[in-house]
């Protein structure tokens, strides 16, 4: 799974960036984007203060192809730090680092606000349960969370001058994280993320 996950990164990366070469100045472009993660389960069988957010991060790049001057696809891999955490009395949480490959649709509104939505899949690369035992950190692989992971994300950003960018996205996750649990929950959670396209 993890050469699956290097191979999918590098051919993304080579296409961006023959993309990039030989584009118009005035059209998209290939960049880098990372941030903040704001992670946890959800799901309609479980209660709300079941899970808290878990603070992760993301980084990675991606690539715009215009079509017109308001619509954009925009591809992207990213690595990311998901999971959750328990207020329970070892601070347990769950830490998933997945590499995302989003496949996004970016509607421009004005010069520089958009709006932007489209399918997500990841694939795992570790996953590990922890908590805090007598000051010290207790960590342990699981086998239990399934390879990959389908979702949609939703959101919105804005173009700043000199090649920045700025967004704030949602991720909605609709395969079960677990595969064995008395419950299916989801990964769920918020990004923000700062951009530069070159």
């Amino acid at each position: 799974m993890k050469k699956l996950s290097l191979f999918i990164m590098m051919v993304v990366m080579s296409v961006s960036l023959s993309y990039a070469q030989n584009r118009p100045s005035d059209r998209g472009g290939f960049g880098v984007r990372g941030g903040v993660n704001f992670s946890t389960f959800g799901g309609g069988d479980i209660a709300d203060d079941d899970y808290s957010q878990r603070t992760g991060f993301h980084a990675g790049l991606y690539n715009s192809f215009y079509f017109g001057s308001m619509i954009a696809l925009e591809p992207g891999v990213y690595f990311s730090v998901k999971g959750t955490r328990n207020e329970d009395f070892v601070n347990s949480r769950a830490v998933l680092n997945y590499i995302d490959i989003p496949v996004l649709l970016r509607l421009h509104l004005t010069e520089g606000l958009n709006v932007f939505g489209g399918p997500q899949v990841s694939f795992l690369t570790s996953s590990k349960f922890e908590g805090d035992l007598f000051g010290s950190t207790i960590r342990f692989d699981t086998d239990n969370v399934h390879e990959r992971d389908f979702g949609m994300i939703l959101g919105i950003g804005y173009n700043l001058p000199k090649g920045l960018n700025v967004q704030g996205s949602y991720n909605y996750g609709l395969s079960p994280v677990f595969k064995s649990s008395n419950t299916d929950v989801y990964n769920r959670g918020f990004q923000i993320s700062l951009g530069y396209t070159f």
